[in-house]
């Protein structure tokens, strides 16, 4: 995950700096040392981590922080605010003409993902009730006008194409009157990747943001390419006066110095990044939340979004009462699963809860997506009697279950006893609102967690 080395860095010097009730400047500086090494591992932008560096120091060794109570604590907020700050400040929102369509650019090098994340894009904007529309420009890949059309089929979005026989241009003046005559509110126009020096393809985008007059020129740019990245972006917006930046990958094995250099360096604000390859994995960019998560402090809104998204309301109600009743059943297990499922790849959804950056980094705690897949596999190999009564699947009923589901089982036996024993916790959760509820709650909290401290779910 992006940032992870980061951010175990951080927390490791911070965690020295907490543990003490004064600070000198020695203290200060030997912190700094530290981060600006951090930062430097990260990929970020040497200049930026020294100005960055600068700026810290110079409010961590002032007068509030000697005399407060938890000098630590306020270090950590002056440079989580200073982090803010590099990138960005505050959420830089998509333009929005007064006059629709609002028409949107597509720039970047080959292989950035452009294509993808144009029909990202649409998908986002059409969940937020917009008619976009987009333009296949890139005439020059094989193939690429195929793939917009693709994604268009897949998330019932327009794509405007003249073939590969009409120049870039043109497509793209035609495709904005198109989306003016359709009642479209926004255009995507994808293009061709090209590289810097490419005299020729520069032009052409040139040409296209003189024909359309965007309100965004977005950058696309691949974060796994870190300090490049940066000189991508800086070169691209001498020459194209860029609005925006859109970072890629921000989910593979990345440092992550691309999000932290490319404010600093271009003026460009990041308005979105990728955290995935599915296409609904395109999230607006809150440099706030982001300095959230490369401190360890999770990012709860974010979390809190995805879950209004993605999980049905009336349904969650519904098993919070069969938990409360311990009428919880297989079934309901599955489709928990499935709506858990629907918020993304959990070791994401981990990062973004406060503290869990360092029960990630116990070695008994893992997380296994295959799983996942097995635990599905097992539950649906049972019968509908067996999902609502577990305690009918005898010895005979459990080896058809491991057949059936390709399992062993041993590997029945272990889920259907660690069902059994969440059964139980919820119970003596719910009792918690009684008299002797704190005690019965963390019982059941020691429950569900192993001798080793690591934590036993049913998948």
């Amino acid at each position: 995950m992006a940032f992870e080395g980061l951010t175990t860095r951080l927390q490791n010097v911070f965690g020295k700096l907490r543990g003490k009730g004064k600070l000198s400047e020695d203290d200060v500086n030997e912190a700094m040392r530290e981060v600006r090494l951090a930062l430097l591992e990260a990929d970020v932008n040497f200049k930026v981590v020294k100005d960055f560096i600068a700026k810290v120091k110079e409010k961590a060794v002032g007068v509030e922080v000697q005399k407060s109570f938890t000098p630590g604590m306020v270090v950590v907020d002056i440079v989580h605010k200073e982090l803010i700050e590099l990138m960005g400040g505050s959420q830089a929102k998509l333009a929005k003409s007064n006059k629709p369509p609002t028409v949107v650019l597509m720039a970047g090098l080959q292989g950035a993902g452009k294509t993808t994340l144009t029909g990202k894009l649409a998908k986002l904007l059409q969940s937020q009730n917009h008619k976009p529309l987009m333009v296949a420009g890139d005439i020059y890949r094989p193939a690429a006008i195929k793939q917009l059309e693709v994604l268009g089929g897949q998330i019932g979005v327009p794509v405007f194409t003249l073939g590969d026989k009409v120049s870039p241009v043109e497509i793209a003046k035609q495709g904005v009157q198109h989306a003016k005559d359709q009642g479209l509110d926004y255009v995507l126009v994808d293009t061709a990747g090209r590289l810097q020096i490419d005299e020729a393809l520069m032009e052409e985008i040139k040409q296209i943001h003189a024909a359309v007059k965007p309100d965004e020129v977005l950058l696309v740019v691949d974060a796994m390419t870190g300090q490049e990245a940066v000189n991508v972006a800086k070169s691209f917006h001498e020459q194209l006066e860029l609005t925006g930046v859109v970072l890629t990958k921000l989910d593979g094995d990345t440092r992550g110095g691309a999000a932290l250099s490319v404010k600093a360096v271009t003026g460009c604000p990041i308005k979105f990044a990728s955290t995935g390859e599915k296409i609904d994995q395109l999230e607006a960019f809150h440099p706030d939340r982001m300095a959230s998560r490369i401190l360890g402090m999770g990012d709860m809104l974010s979390l809190i979004e995805k879950a209004q998204t993605n999980i049905d309301a009336e349904k969650a109600k519904e098993l919070e009462r069969k938990m409360r009743t311990a009428e919880f059943t297989f079934d309901d297990f599955l489709e928990q699963m499935e709506q858990v499922r629907n918020l993304g790849p959990l070791d994401q959804l981990l990062d973004m809860m406060p503290g869990m950056n360092k029960l990630k980094s116990n070695p008994n705690f893992k997380i296994d997506e295959k799983q996942i897949t097995r635990t599905e596999a097992i539950v649906k190999s049972m019968t509908k009697a067996e999902k609502q009564k577990p305690e009918m699947i005898n010895y005979s009923r459990r080896k058809r279950i491991a057949a059936g589901s390709g399992t062993t089982i041993a590997d029945v036996n272990r889920l259907i006893k660690q069902f059994e024993d969440m059964r139980k916790m919820m119970k003596q959760f719910t009792g918690m609102m009684g008299p002797k509820g704190p005690k019965g709650g963390m019982k059941a909290l020691k429950g569900m967690m192993g001798r080793k401290g690591n934590m036993k779910f049913p998948f």
